[in-house]
């Protein structure tokens, strides 16, 4: 059994894109499937966009680790932006050593950081992505 996390998001692609370098994985390459639901008909022409010179669903976009390890995420297109707090987040753990580098990286990719706690043990660093979405870095 595979898990797999669907965040609602407003550009698929930037999403896969942060999330793939955040846990370093890799954009799934949906080119070939793209190209023969086209040539065949199944899909309609401009449900198929260019991301990184290759074909991709338009409103749809994935991560995932070649290993198996880490959970595929998916995104997905929705016309409303996020208006609450993420009912569901992710954590990514590091080792302490490690942490205050990973919050500069992170930060980099484009994550804000919103709120630091130590309530529960070690600090944890209470972020968001570039839509809004929270994550704890622990």
């Amino acid at each position: 059994m595979r898990t797999q996390v669907t965040f609602d998001v407003a550009d698929p692609h930037a999403q896969a894109a942060f999330w793939a370098a955040v846990l370093g994985v890799e954009v799934e390459d949906h080119s070939e499937f793209v190209d023969g639901l086209v040539a065949a008909g199944r899909l309609p022409p401009e449900e198929r966009i260019t991301v990184a010179s290759r074909s991709a669903f338009r409103d749809v976009a994935a991560c995932r680790d070649p290993s198996g390890v880490e959970p595929r995420l998916y995104f997905q297109k929705v016309p409303e932006s996020k208006v609450a707090k993420n009912r569901v987040h992710l954590d990514i753990r590091v080792e302490p050593a490690d942490k205050d580098a990973e919050l500069a990286r992170l930060t980099a990719l484009g994550a804000q950081l919103i709120g630091t706690h130590s309530d529960r043990g070690p600090l944890t660093y209470v972020m968001r992505d570039p839509e809004g979405n929270e994550f704890c870095l622990h």
